[in-house]
């Protein structure tokens, strides 16, 4: 039990600097742990450090939240989340949007539990049709997307631009110096389509006073919303190629953004936490890695299931509660100045960019935000961008890359 503690203690540490800080992933974090093995191993045993990789992973899914509506700073795994969150904020109700968020990680966190069950023991002998549907599925729901949309025809275009896009920037992913591992260039890619895009083109004037006047949603719907996130973030966490991007692209293709802001939030904040577990699950039965943690914690010694589950839930509780409290300091960013303030993080953003991916980095940004101001001249939703994720998993499921 000391171990347990001490890794999720450590975990959600590490959970809450990378969520918090703009750029970083909990991949990156496990990816130090395991660089670092030896000492960590001198303190506590094998079990912790496995803990505290996945405990990481799930408290992130938690704090990415808070810069995403602040600051209007995507992270990879939930770009589309930044839409109708940093929109909620220049509403003066980030505080809200924030707890929205958390409340749908912590829905996700106990429905998927049940599921964890039935795809540990029932889906493995399935996966092999799994598997060939992926490409399908995916794009049946870019479809929808597509024909939901104010125009298909321009929706359409925005879509396979910024798919060509996401083709070429993993297609030469060599020329990034992919300090933070193989998905560095995710965050160039996804920040110049969702975050600088719309930062451009904030209004000049104070950010309104911020205050929290309770949840708008009933308690029926954070149900149905965490219900929805939870199912897309499980289906993603099992299947092969997908990350939390396809779940909330997903999810888009369900909810109006626009009509269903918070109905949207509390969806995908469902998501990134249930993708978490159900990901642990595929690793234990099918010995696959879904992401970066998944394959830091095959490098070690793997404790049993029951043991991360427990952890993860532990860290799910403690990064809700610092989720909430942080949800408090909204109210500082009241009467600063709106467009100064998004000048800043775009400037903040492209020394990260640059920092961490170089010089073809800062292409990929500088592409990915023409790509991502066209909806706006065009008057469609940003939404379709997502392409730059659902076209290379549906090559790759089709194995054309």
């Amino acid at each position: 039990m000391y171990d347990i503690i001490a890794g999720v203690l450590i975990g959600v540490i590490l959970g809450s600097i990378s969520g918090l800080i703009p750029g970083i992933h909990a991949n990156t974090m496990a990816g130090i742990l395991l660089s670092t093995q030896g000492a960590v191993l001198f303190i506590v045993g094998p079990a912790a450090l496995a803990v505290s990789m996945f405990s990481a992973l799930v408290t992130h899914t938690f704090l990415d939240a808070v810069p995403a509506t602040f600051l209007g700073i995507p992270d990879p795994d939930t770009a589309i989340s930044v839409l109708p969150s940093h929109r909620m904020c220049l509403e003066g109700r980030a505080e809200e949007a924030v707890r929205l968020s958390a409340i749908g990680g912590a829905v996700g966190c106990a429905i998927s539990m049940p599921i964890f069950a039935v795809f540990y023991f029932l889906l493995p002998s399935l996966q092999g049709y799994i598997d060939w549907w992926i490409g399908i599925i995916l794009i049946i729901f870019a479809g929808i997307l597509i024909l939901q949309s104010e125009s298909p025809e321009w929706s359409f275009a925005v879509f396979v631009v910024s798919g060509i896009l996401g083709l070429l920037t993993f297609r030469y992913s060599w020329l990034s110096w992919n300090l933070l591992g193989e998905s560095s260039l995710l965050m160039p890619l996804l920040t110049g389509l969702f975050g600088i895009s719309v930062l451009l083109y904030t209004k000049q004037g104070e950010m309104p006073f911020q205050e929290y006047k309770g949840i708008a949603l009933s308690g029926g719907d954070i149900a149905k919303s965490g219900t929805a996130g939870t199912i897309a973030g499980a289906t993603v966490g099992w299947l092969p190629g997908l990350s939390n991007a396809s779940a909330n692209a997903i999810l888009a293709s369900v909810f109006r953004i626009e009509k269903e802001g918070e109905g949207f939030i509390t969806a995908t904040g469902a998501a990134n936490t249930a993708n978490a577990f159900l990901a642990l699950a595929a690793f234990y039965a099918l010995s696959r890695t879904r992401n970066g943690v998944m394959v830091a914690l095959s490098q070690g010694d793997i404790p049993p299931v029951t043991t991360l589950i427990l952890a993860g839930t532990l860290a799910a509780f403690a990064a809700f509660m610092i989720t909430i409290l942080l949800s408090g300091s909204a109210s500082l960013f009241s009467g600063i100045d709106a467009r100064k303030l998004g000048f800043a993080v775009i400037s903040f953003v492209t020394i990260l960019c640059f920092a961490f991916t170089g010089p073809f980095g800062l292409v990929i940004l500088v592409l990915a935000t023409m790509t991502g101001i066209v909806p706006y001249y065009v008057n469609i939703r940003r939404v379709p961008c997502i392409g730059a994720v659902m076209i290379p998993v549906i090559c790759w499921s089709f194995g054309l890359m």
